[in-house]
């Protein structure tokens, strides 16, 4: 069963989203207004989503979901009565999952949560992937720099030095890259 924080100012609407939500088999754990800290509950309260509901959202509202899609993910469905391509797009943009422009009928409330939650998910994968490739990215620019200071110092040609730097890393049982800035350091000390 999944866990559910409502974020809404108007007490009429929770009460008619949370009797839909539960009849739909999903744990209201929490409402909140928006004026709280949503990063700071979603730490407490751990949900599963976080359904947003507004008239229109806030840049105080935005903000908040930005940093709970940034530090502490998870998918943000946002119901709201404002259609406008602009707050839409900032909405988006901040971290919402799903943008759903007025009220949701009970039964197709699931399907829109279930489809918040595999594109929260298939971005969150696309994030990760962005990440080790920036990552491996960084390590082979350190690894062509270290190559740089060893065929300068050493006289060495490319693959000479790129095998010298290997084995050494393989002695020292390092990662490549770690090695790597080991030396660039010390190459930095020694020309101070």
């Amino acid at each position: 069963m999944l866990k559910v924080m409502i974020v809404d100012n108007d007490l009429s609407r929770v009460k008619t989203l949370k009797q839909s939500l539960i009849k739909n088999g999903f744990d209201v754990i929490a409402h909140v207004e928006d004026d709280v800290h949503l990063q700071q509950k979603c730490c407490e309260l751990e949900p599963d989503v976080v359904i947003i509901d507004t008239e229109s959202p806030s840049r105080d509202v935005l903000d908040n979901v930005c940093m709970i899609t940034k530090n502490n993910t998870r998918p943000v469905v946002m119901f709201s009565q404002d259609g406008e391509k602009e707050v839409v797009k900032a909405a988006t943009k901040a971290g919402v999952s799903a943008y759903v422009v007025g009220t949701i009928p009970s039964e197709r409330l699931t399907p829109v949560i279930e489809a918040a939650i595999a594109r929260f998910e298939e971005t969150k994968h696309l994030r990760d992937e962005l990440q080790q490739a920036n990552l491996k990215l960084d390590e082979r620019k350190v690894v062509e720099r270290a190559k740089g200071i060893l065929m300068r110092q050493r006289d060495l040609g490319e693959d000479e030095a790129y095998k010298m730097l290997r084995t050494m890393a393989m002695k020292r049982n390092m990662k490549l890259a770690d090695l790597s800035n080991q030396l660039i350091d010390a190459a930095k000390m020694l020309t101070i």
